[in-house]
């Protein structure tokens, strides 16, 4: 499954917060949407889901018109992550996968055994079937991640829409989830906010500012020190990771000096 955005641009309260803005994401691949607070991550996001249509420009899934497609139809081949709501609080674990059925039942019909299974298929796919049961306002940040995961799988979608997957999760958490949304095989596009988070486990990021595409490419070869300056406002350079080997990025403010 191939997204696109075809020069979308979102005109929102008299001002452009998406001008023009041009990219694929490749099939079975993660791709991050970088950039500073007020970018436009999460409107070009929004605009991937039809919560949001292009003023102008167009979003095609494998060519087919993403603001022409039927809700159902879409709700089969893509699936959302938005930051938690608080309508999951009160649900079980259980109940809030089995929303990902949602576009496969009539309205008010029970679950069914094979439904169940299907759940609990899902939730062992992101190894949370230990949680079924559980309350989900019980789970820790990086849990409910993961039921959230699950219930996106339970849609049977192909790709998957993330906002901040990481936000507020502690470190091993976030790991986690980049870790498992890489491992999934699906195509999968999230708005990302920790730029060494990109360059560990994106393929290709994204890079927004004031509404506009600035770089676009592998992550190695796009989060440079001098565009992260530039966008970011931070000095910036890459070290390899001890532990790792992989490339990392140290940051210092603009300014700053080294006065020893």
């Amino acid at each position: 499954m191939i997204l696109s955005f075809d020069t979308v641009t979102v005109h929102l309260g008299g001002r452009d917060l998406v001008h023009e803005v041009s990219l694929t994401v490749r099939r079975g691949t993660l791709a991050g949407i970088l950039g500073p607070n007020g970018a436009g991550k999460t409107t070009l996001l929004r605009t991937g889901y039809r919560a949001l249509r292009p003023y102008r420009g167009d979003v095609r899934l494998d060519g087919a018109s993403v603001p022409g497609a039927r809700p159902r139809a879409l709700a089969r081949r893509l699936a959302v992550v938005m930051q938690e709501r608080d309508h999951a609080l009160e649900m079980t674990v259980d109940d809030v996968v089995a929303l990902g059925l949602t576009p496969y039942k009539r309205a008010f019909a029970s679950d069914t055994a094979a439904d169940r299974t299907w759940i609990a298929n899902c939730l062992q796919r992101v190894d949370a079937d230990h949680l079924t049961g559980r309350a989900f306002a019980t789970l820790s940040g990086g849990e409910r991640q993961r039921v959230l995961i699950a219930r996106a799988l339970a849609q049977r979608a192909d790709l998957l829409l993330l906002d901040e997957p990481t936000n507020h999760l502690d470190v091993s958490a976030q790991h986690d989830v980049l870790r498992l949304l890489r491992g999934l095989g699906l195509t999968v596009l999230a708005a990302v906010h920790d730029l060494n988070l990109a360059l560990t486990y994106c393929d290709t990021v994204h890079v927004l500012r004031d509404g506009r595409l600035v770089a676009d490419g592998p992550p190695e070869r796009v989060l440079r020190p001098d565009l992260i300056e530039e966008i970011f406002g931070v000095r910036a350079a890459t070290v390899i990771n001890p532990l790792t080997g992989g490339i990392q990025l140290v940051y210092a403010l603009t300014g700053d000096h080294d006065d020893r």
